[in-house]
């Protein structure tokens, strides 16, 4: 899973690319949102993201000096966000390297086209490292690709598995039973390879369908709780007011 921050001073904007988008199927998990260019620098050094995507009117920093300055340090794929006002501006920052601009309000078949274009460009890259590696290593390659694809192969059973069954009963001890490995062993790994812990991941995945239910307003708050995995209402509000900034009913308004 490739990780994904998302940069823009706007709570509506910001919450709707986090929340309503289908991360997931596009082989990507939101790691983190920043308000502002300092904060997005800091979350930048911190979580370590493969893509971000940054609105460039900010306060503190605008994006494009943020992606300027981070830039120097880290390695990273970048969508800038603009409106039509400054799109002139964001094309003047061709030097950045920026892999997509996208105008504001940001359509989301564009989005998923951008972002699938971007995954492959890392995965390419991440061959080309890999083949490289194995040039210089005096073990056998066919011993490195299985102990890496081992451990992918256990953090992608638990992203699909979590999927298919987000609203039942799962944790990270009931895929750590079922492949036969420590439950602390399986959470590094999945950590590592997705930048955020399973609870982390699991509950943001749930409010993510939480919402594409709710929109429908077909189901009442105490439904979309129960149909999403979460068996106390009021932890469901909880989680919810956390990663969205607003309860269940205030999101839809």
């Amino acid at each position: 899973m490739y990780r994904v921050l998302i940069v823009e001073d706007e709570d509506i904007i910001r919450k709707g690319l986090a929340y309503t988008m289908d991360w997931m199927g596009m082989g990507c998990t939101i790691v983190g949102e920043a308000a502002n260019g300092q904060e997005g620098l800091e979350k930048i050094e911190e979580l370590k993201p493969d893509i971000v995507v940054a609105d460039i009117m900010m306060p503190v920093i605008d994006g494009i000096e943020m992606i300027r300055i981070a830039r120097q340090k880290f390695s990273f794929k970048s969508i800038i966000l603009t409106s039509y006002a400054d799109f002139d501006y964001a094309k003047q920052a061709i030097d950045l390297d920026v892999s997509a601009y996208l105008l504001k309000p940001v359509d989301e078949d564009e989005l998923i086209k951008n972002v699938d274009k971007i995954v492959l460009e890392i995965e390419k890259e991440h061959e080309y490292e890999q083949f490289s590696e194995i040039k210089k290593t005096s073990e056998d390659p066919h011993d490195v690709f299985i102990k890496t694809g081992k451990e992918n192969d256990y953090v992608q059973h638990v992203l699909d598995a979590t999927k298919e069954h987000y609203a039942d009963k799962i944790s990270i001890e009931t895929f750590s039973e079922e492949l036969g490995v420590s439950s602390s062993y399986l959470s590094r790994k999945f950590k590592e390879a997705t930048g955020t812990s399973y609870l982390d991941f699991l509950n943001k995945y749930r409010v993510q369908q939480a919402i594409k239910l709710l929109e429908t307003g077909k189901y009442k708050v105490y439904e979309v709780s129960e149909l999403t995995g979460f068996s106390d209402y009021k932890h469901f509000n909880t989680v919810f007011k956390r990663y969205t900034n607003a309860a269940p009913s205030e999101f839809i308004k």
